[in-house]
């Protein structure tokens, strides 16, 4: 007769813990006490306990793959230093789970075909980074698929939807204020898009400290829009001038420090200028730029264990928040 294998059921009685901790301590989790893990570890060594990777997916209906959801062009994802960032965490959170990392680049046109994937059994749960405001593709799927977003959701009926991001008007407020203790006071912003919350949030700050109504322009973060978005702002300001600009991002930040430089205006004697996000933008410009750091890469970490954890059924937070700092260089 063949001897049984040993189980996890098994190894748990033997370590005298619950199924979940060996689960835990099998699949490398952080959260489970070194005493624990010293006694699962002796419990499957005395058995000879060896996880089957296969059977344990199937078992719980499990793939073993998180999607990472980016509903942008590609063309935007490639583009943008902040995704690789983000990436970049959630690998490095996932690399000591058995969860491989899908990534999926899915326009609005594309969003049927990407809920039909999500919804056909392929992952175990999703992270969605760049979420806009009117788009309600993927909101609904968290009740069949645990979803965590990078960003607060703004759609209405997102109330409910777990998050990690940094707060947005806070960190926007403390770059308004740091450009009005140089004594600047006109002080315009370029705005990032109007349909997602660092846009909105971002803008909600500069206004919240004190930056002038009147000079506000809207970009959508690329390096080009930044540049039409200051030409604008010059254009709108007239012989009053501007003396300070906080830029949503980095990248718009860059594309305006160029038109600036275009118009004869210097940085920063002329113009003090800031940024946002502390991406490779502002340290490849000249004058390098003073910008608000968000540590993306962290942010990545964050989203992937707090998915992970709902997979596992914990309880996590709703919302959860990386900490920001203004990075003090020439341009401002």
């Amino acid at each position: 007769m063949t001897p049984q294998q040993p189980t996890l059921e098994m190894v748990a009685a033997e370590a005298g813990v619950s199924r979940s901790t060996v689960s835990r301590v099998v699949n490398g989790s952080p959260k489970v006490t070194p005493e624990a893990v010293a006694a699962v570890e002796a419990a499957i060594a005395r058995l000879d306990y060896v996880p089957n990777r296969v059977a344990r997916s199937l078992a719980r209906s499990r793939t073993d793959v998180i999607a990472l959801l980016v509903p942008e062009p590609s063309s935007t994802v490639f583009a943008d230093p902040f995704f690789a960032s983000i990436v970049r965490g959630v690998s490095t959170a996932l690399s000591e789970t058995d969860y491989t990392l899908s990534l999926l680049i899915a326009s609005e046109q594309q969003a049927a075909k990407t809920r039909r994937f999500l919804l056909g059994g392929n992952v175990d749960g999703a992270l969605v980074v760049s979420h806009h405001a009117g788009d309600d593709s993927y909101l609904h799927l968290g009740s069949t698929v645990p979803l965590v977003f990078g960003g607060r959701p703004v759609h209405p009926s997102a109330a409910d939807a777990h998050y990690v991001d940094v707060d947005n008007v806070a960190a926007a407020r403390l770059a308004t204020a740091h450009l009005l203790s140089l004594g600047r006071r006109r002080i315009a912003t370029i705005a990032g898009r109007q349909d997602m919350p660092a846009g909105l949030d971002r803008l909600a700050g500069w206004r919240a400290a004190g930056g002038d109504p009147a000079l506000v322009e809207v970009g959508d973060f690329s390096l080009e829009s930044g540049a039409a978005a200051m030409e604008r702002l010059l254009e709108r300001a007239g012989d009053e001038g501007i003396d300070g600009v906080f830029a949503a991002n980095d990248q718009m930040a860059a594309g305006a420090l160029g038109v600036l430089h275009a118009h004869g205006l210097r940085v920063p004697d002329d113009v003090a200028l800031v940024g946002f996000d502390d991406d490779p933008y502002a340290t490849t410009t000249t004058p390098q730029l003073t910008t608000v750091h968000q540590p993306s890469a962290a942010l990545g970490e964050m989203l992937a264990t707090t998915l992970v954890s709902l997979i596992d059924g914990d309880d996590v937070p709703r919302a959860q928040y990386a900490p920001t700092s203004l990075i003090r260089r020439a341009s401002a």
